[in-house]
């Protein structure tokens, strides 16, 4: 077993983390998400008045006024407070959901506790989930250290992340992944609220997602390649460069990781599908939707917009999107989400 990192090694990398994707261009290098190569049809007789459009959806037993989520990011350095308490309160402002980063830290002291109670604190009523890596969840005897940082943040779901390629380049990486897949069931059947597991940006497979199903996992992100490349991110924290960039373009595009896992969806194999990575406006959402998922998450250009603006940043863009997809449901004829789950896609490239 891997010794137990000190935790203010932890601190210091998830402010490295942060300060990397805001200030660098971490982004794929060649490969895309997908979306961009898919467009919807065309409905010249919607037969709706734009006002009918509902977007609203539900998540995690709560109300979302769009199916969006600002996906798992920080927490667990001091700066995180002030990052954590604006995007909650966007949050709660728009009627969308909320991951924290990984509260790993949060096991190894409670210096940094409130970085990340503080969200569900000015977001009493909008979606909340927590967040662990694999790793750590392979290490688990049981559930108490989980139910733990549930408690911290009152989540209403718990992630767990999978990034057996992060931890591969991570100059400290953790690459002892024996025994996730039974500590994902052990948390499916210990915690109290539902288990999502969640790639961070190199995709889950249809295997993949197979398995996590058959261990009662209900909630699955995809996490596709195509947006922010935390290869690339612990690329430029290495000092050896040469061989890491290698794997800065390595993953599953977005897209077809969605279809992927939606082929997944029965009458008797019922779960809710997440689609991140790359997510990066309402008409990407909307594709997202039109493939399967049930809610996209987006995290880099979220933290982009409350970095150069603040909180109106933040307001301004996630309104943009809810417009974005408003207007691909009116010029699809889509009154709801449902809806637009069953809405046509067709390859932009096709003649």
């Amino acid at each position: 077993m891997p010794a137990k990192r000190p935790s203010g090694a932890t601190t210091s990398r998830k402010r490295q983390h942060v300060d990397i994707t805001l200030t660098k261009d971490v982004r794929f290098q060649s490969k895309t998400t997908g979306l961009d190569d898919l467009e919807f049809i065309n409905n010249a007789l919607p037969e709706i008045n734009l006002s009918e459009v509902d977007t609203s959806t539900t998540f995690l037993g709560r109300k979302l006024a769009l199916p969006l989520m600002i996906s798992c990011m920080t927490g667990g350095y001091a700066d995180a407070l002030a990052i954590n308490r604006q995007l909650a309160e966007v949050c709660e402002e728009s009627g969308i959901a909320m991951g924290v980063g990984s509260q790993r830290q949060a096991l190894e002291d409670t210096q940094y506790h409130k970085t990340f109670s503080v969200v569900r604190e000015v977001a009493p009523s909008v979606p909340i989930v927590g967040n662990i890596g694999a790793a750590e969840v392979a290490r688990m005897a049981d559930a108490d250290g989980a139910k733990r940082l549930v408690d911290l943040i009152r989540a209403d779901g718990f992630t767990v992340h999978l990034n057996p390629l992060q931890e591969f380049l991570q100059p400290e990486g953790n690459t002892d992944f024996r025994g996730v897949l039974d500590g994902i069931a052990m948390l499916v059947r210990g915690l109290p609220v539902p288990v999502i597991v969640k790639e961070i940006g190199a995709g889950i497979s249809s295997d993949v997602a197979r398995r996590l199903l058959d261990v009662g996992v209900r909630y699955i992100d995809v996490a596709g390649a195509g947006g922010t490349s935390w290869a690339g991110v612990e690329t430029l924290r290495r000092k050896d460069r040469n061989f890491a960039r290698r794997f800065w373009d390595w993953g599953i595009p977005t897209a077809t990781a969605i279809r992927e896992a939606a082929r997944l969806k029965t009458t008797s194999n019922s779960f809710t599908l997440i689609a991140s990575g790359g997510i990066a406006s309402g008409t990407d959402a909307a594709k997202c939707i039109a493939l399967g998922a049930d809610v996209a998450a987006s995290a880099r250009p979220m933290l982009q917009a409350l970095y150069r603006d603040k909180k109106n940043g933040l307001r301004n863009l996630i309104h943009q999107w809810l417009q974005e997809l408003r207007g691909v449901m009116f010029l699809t004829g889509c009154a709801s989400i449902a809806e637009l789950q069953r809405a046509r896609l067709v390859s932009s490239t096709s003649t």
